[in-house]
């Protein structure tokens, strides 16, 4: 595949700015378990939230290829910065890109492709899980407008989102078909937000519950059409999951690079680890796995450039990327030994993390049961 000059020139930006800017504060901001807004801010300067958004509505107007490339980039010293790069892009605003009126587009998905504010998708919930047609939050009609009722959890960046894009359905019985999509103002009457604390990874992003008591929204709130719900959810779950993969590699690709500098660097008896054979049958064999996995990872942006929704591909990098980061991420604990577990190396947060990505966008068993579909047919 060949990588452009402009995408390797963006690629490099993004890299000495997470290298320079982000490198040397992310362990303090994890701990605190928030995002630093000053980052936030340098970041919109440089327009690296405006992804696959066209250019006329405040994005970069990046093909998918290169937006993967550059959140791996970021992902190499801090995926959590990856998240809201993506967001736009994917979860929270492709379906106000699809979909949205010309005036929703203004009021949200400008803003948002260039970093003024910022969003949060609203689809999880504590009963149905993956399961999106099966969401108990409802929504029944008063007047031109609408009322809405349930719960959303594990919902992330409620801590700075200044809207979410949330799913109902009209009618539980229907399935998939009573579902419809709204975009509803952070502050809306009826509206509340509970942050989780202490999670286990991805600490630097407010993930928590979305209350909505009776939130009365206007018509301008419906995104699409009544009904056209579960398509704009599903739609915008493939870009979420190239983002995760991406992420994936990323992090894996960190973990490989700290382990081949302190293998160098460590001596024990005498003799620098790297010269163990041990050490560089490690070191090899997460080299392979983080190269296979990035390729898995073009695969899928290079379908959806050529226009494909890309199902299976999605499926196909999520699933082996946020497995290889897994693998990658124990076996750098074990290279760096007692150290690993050290707050002064960062594998030790990458262990944590790892194991959230095997979790979210669909877990992993839910994609070996696509993949498996796909290959036999919806009725086996």
């Amino acid at each position: 595949m060949v990588v452009t000059t402009e995408t390797a020139d963006l690629v490099r930006l993004v890299q000495t700015f997470a290298t320079e800017v982000v490198a040397p504060r992310v362990a303090g901001y994890d701990a605190a378990e928030r995002l630093p807004r000053d980052i936030l801010e340098q970041m919109r300067d440089l327009g690296l939230f405006g992804g696959t958004v066209p250019e006329e509505l405040g994005g970069a107007g990046l093909d998918h290829v290169t937006y993967a490339a550059v959140i791996e980039a970021m992902s190499t010293v801090d995926h959590c910065l990856g998240v809201l790069m993506s967001m736009p892009s994917a979860l929270v605003g492709s379906g106000l890109l699809a979909h949205g009126t010309p005036e929703q587009q203004k009021t949200w998905l400008v803003p948002l492709a260039s970093g003024e504010i910022f969003g949060a998708a609203g689809v999880t919930e504590p009963q149905s899980g993956s399961d999106v047609a099966a969401m108990e939050t409802t929504y029944r009609r008063d007047g031109d407008g609408f009322v809405i009722h349930g719960a959303k959890t594990w919902i992330t960046n409620i801590d700075i989102a200044s809207f979410v894009v949330t799913f109902a359905t009209v009618d539980r019985s229907r399935g998939r078909d009573g579902v419809s999509a709204f975009v509803i103002p952070i502050d809306t009457p009826g509206l509340t937000t509970a942050p989780f604390a202490d999670k286990l990874g991805f600490r630097p992003l407010c993930s928590g519950e979305v209350s909505l008591d009776e939130v009365r929204v206007g018509p301008d709130a419906l995104l699409g059409t009544e009904g056209q719900g579960y398509r704009i959810a599903m739609a915008a779950v493939e870009r979420g999951r190239l983002s995760v993969a991406a992420r994936a590699v990323g992090m894996a690709q960190g973990c490989l690079d700290d382990c081949v500098r302190y293998s160098r660097e460590r001596v024990v008896g005498g003799t620098a680890i790297a010269d163990h054979q041990l050490t560089r049958a490690k070191l090899a064999q997460m080299a392979v796995e983080i190269q296979a996995a990035r390729l898995l990872v073009r695969d899928c942006a290079a379908a959806m450039d050529a226009g494909s929704r890309a199902r299976t591909e999605a499926s196909m990098a999520k699933l082996y990327a946020s497995d290889v980061a897994q693998r990658v991420a124990t076996e750098a604990v074990q290279i760096h030994g007692a150290y690993g577990v050290s707050p002064e190396f960062r594998v030790g947060r990458a262990y944590r993390d790892a194991k959230v990505f095997q979790l979210v966008e669909g877990t992993n068993e839910v994609h070996r049961l696509l993949l498996a579909r796909s290959l036999l047919g919806p009725n086996r």
